[in-house]
């Protein structure tokens, strides 16, 4: 079987041997709209529970808007101009909108990157604001959450008269669904905020996974953080697989974006009849496997479908290694994932934690192989599981001992398909 799976930049083709059961899981798509810049003005003008936003923008002197990093294939470039045009014609003048990079606690944008987010036209002629979780007083003090976390939200977005958030809809590992609250917290949060949010508290709660919102605790948590940060207009979009707009979700932040997730649950939902042994994943190419601490994102995703005891290759690039700094410290010095889970059940919570607990959730339940030629081979003995400098010694590795006819599924996007098994 010959399938060529999302990886990096390129893709990567696979030559997998006979003697499986082979199921290939695509990522499920809507058809792109016939006019996406259509659909974009209409869903401007006549948004979901909420004023026009040319409407929204009268009588204000300034705006805020939040959009996605470099990690996020958003299509700024295409929805950013539309919504900076309402805005002036609303009355804002160009010098009191301020356009804010949601990085949470991912390193800032390069020059090079904002011009691949926004546009360089953009980027040279509006306020960017580089947002960094790191830097405490960047922030506000809006107060605690009904559950007790302390929001602390980005100055440049919270003092404009009007915030609004500009991403896509896609499964999150955690949340749910990203898009809408994610770009406020932790896209625009204080370090503070985001190591509550992302406490064991929140990750170890079976409901905090892929495509669940209703019982999320995370969600609902988040969505408490965003009304304290005043959102007030949210523009979203569902993508296709070869990332065309899909459908266009604008308006009230909270109803709008229930609609949008409505929409990428129907769509992309995969169910298999039952858990297979093994899974070939990736992390959905570039730039989503970047980092190793982005390619996690392929294995939860693939772990909903696997047997008790099963196993998981997950195949990412990873061309700018483990990741920030903290993640690559910590991915070091913790040989053991459960000694790992065990450490960080009671103790404060430190940055970036929380991606190698979602990990170590996974690896001690099966056994995970890597082929993530972006990070240096000292890093592999830290690894929970076994790393490979090549993908046919990984895919050797991964079938051996595998029965003959064993259910393998094999996922080329990743984090893109919303498996579940019935």
């Amino acid at each position: 079987m010959r399938v060529d799976l999302a990886f990096g930049k390129t893709g990567l083709p696979l030559d997998l041997p006979s003697g499986y059961n082979y199921q290939l899981l695509e990522a499920r798509s809507a058809q792109p709209l016939p006019d996406a810049i259509a659909a974009l003005e209409h869903a401007l003008d006549n948004p979901i529970d909420s004023p026009g936003l040319t409407d929204l923008a009268r009588g204000k002197l300034s705006a805020a808007i939040s959009v996605c990093d470099i990690t996020r294939p958003a299509p700024n470039r295409l929805t950013l101009p539309l919504v900076l045009k309402r805005l002036e014609a609303g009355g804002i003048p160009r010098s009191g909108i301020r356009i804010c990079i949601a990085t949470g606690l991912h390193r800032i944008a390069t020059d090079a990157e904002l011009n691949e987010i926004l546009g360089p036209e953009i980027a040279s002629t509006y306020t960017i604001v580089n947002h960094n979780a790191k830097i405490l007083s960047d922030h506000v003090y809006l107060g605690d959450t009904p559950s007790g976390t302390p929001v602390l939200i980005d100055r440049q977005f919270i003092e404009a008269d009007l915030h609004i958030t500009l991403g896509f809809i896609e499964p999150h590992l955690m949340l749910g669904f990203s898009g809408g609250r994610k770009l406020i917290a932790p896209g625009l949060a204080a370090q503070e905020t985001i190591k509550v949010i992302h406490s064991p508290k929140f990750m170890r709660d079976p409901r905090a996974v892929e495509g669940s919102v209703a019982d999320n605790p995370l969600h609902q948590e988040l969505l408490a953080v965003a009304r304290l940060a005043r959102h007030d207009f949210l523009l979203d979009v569902a993508l296709t697989r070869d990332r065309k707009v899909a459908q266009v979700f604008a308006g009230n932040p909270e109803t709008a974006h229930a609609k949008g997730m409505e929409f990428v649950a129907q769509v992309m939902l995969e169910k298999i009849p039952e858990p297979v042994d093994a899974v070939i994943t990736t992390c959905a190419g570039y730039p989503l496997d970047l980092t190793f601490y982005q390619a996690v994102k392929g294995i939860t995703a693939a772990s909903h479908i696997l047997k008790p005891g099963g196993r998981i290759l997950v195949c990412a690039a990873c061309d700018e290694g483990p990741g920030a700094p903290e993640f690559t410290k910590m991915l070091q010095e913790h040989p053991s994932d459960e000694a790992f889970l065990e450490k960080i059940k009671t103790g404060p919570v430190t940055v970036d934690q929380w991606q190698l607990e979602k990990l170590a959730l996974v690896s001690t339940r099966f056994d995970v192989f890597f082929y993530i030629p972006g990070v240096p081979a000292e890093y592999y003995p830290s690894l929970w599981g076994k790393a490979f400098p090549t993908l046919p010694e990984a895919v050797i590795a991964f079938l051996n001992g595998l029965p003959a006819g064993a259910k393998i599924a094999v996922i080329p996007e990743g984090p893109y398909v919303l498996a579940r098994a019935a």
